[in-house]
């Protein structure tokens, strides 16, 4: 059976798990809604969504510095309890998100918090540029939408394809943590510094 985005979403809808994650179980359960489920509760990642509300006021703020110190990251991850806060494998998750903000230069943390009128920006030129392909006005607006996920998916932390692994996004990293450690786990902000990016960027101005 085909796995289909559409029985992907339905999963995740279902669950809260991860879209690899209900990509996954539904390989493994040759495409049955109900067994990719069950699947899912096994690995306790069905129950992440459930703990996504609760308040995370506790976490921790890691820095990173790359290139000789030529990169530079400073990373708020939050959770529930100071235990957590200090638990080895959370601070080396949060670790691998400020490797993933070093090299992949995302400018949000998710897609909420992109600015509207960047979007706006996007959305106009992708619509130039399907214009200017000659495509006829409903695929244009299926690629106009295409390239906006792209976008997305390039610009927002937690959409983005994780580094050491391109089955997952980091989101999968941190739903995969929210359901190891049983507790809320918010990416809060990030600031990311590279020496001369600002100089160079105002030149191009």
């Amino acid at each position: 059976m085909e796995i289909t985005a559409e029985i992907v979403k339905e999963l995740r809808t279902k669950t809260g798990a991860g879209m690899m994650d209900c990509k996954r179980a539904l390989t493994e359960s040759g495409g049955s809604m109900e067994r990719a489920v069950e699947l899912l509760r096994e690995r306790g990642l069905a129950q992440a969504a459930k703990k996504a509300g609760r308040e995370a006021s506790e976490g921790v703020v890691e820095t990173y510095v790359h290139a000789n110190g030529r990169i530079g990251v400073l990373l708020e991850v939050n959770c529930e309890t100071d235990f957590v806060a200090r638990n080895q494998e959370f601070r080396a998750v949060v670790h691998e998100i400020a490797l993933q903000i070093a090299a992949s230069r995302p400018r949000c943390v998710r897609r909420e918090e992109v600015p509207e009128e960047l979007v706006a920006s996007e959305r106009r030129i992708y619509e130039a540029q399907a214009a200017n392909e000659g495509k006829p006005e409903k695929i244009a607006e299926r690629i106009v939408q295409g390239r906006l996920e792209k976008f997305y998916q390039e610009t927002c932390l937690l959409e983005q394809v994780y580094i050491k692994d391109d089955k997952k996004r980091v989101q999968d990293l941190v739903t995969e943590m929210i359901a190891k450690l049983g507790e809320n786990i918010q990416v809060r902000r990030f600031a990311r510094f590279e020496v001369g990016e600002e100089a160079a960027a105002s030149q191009e101005a």
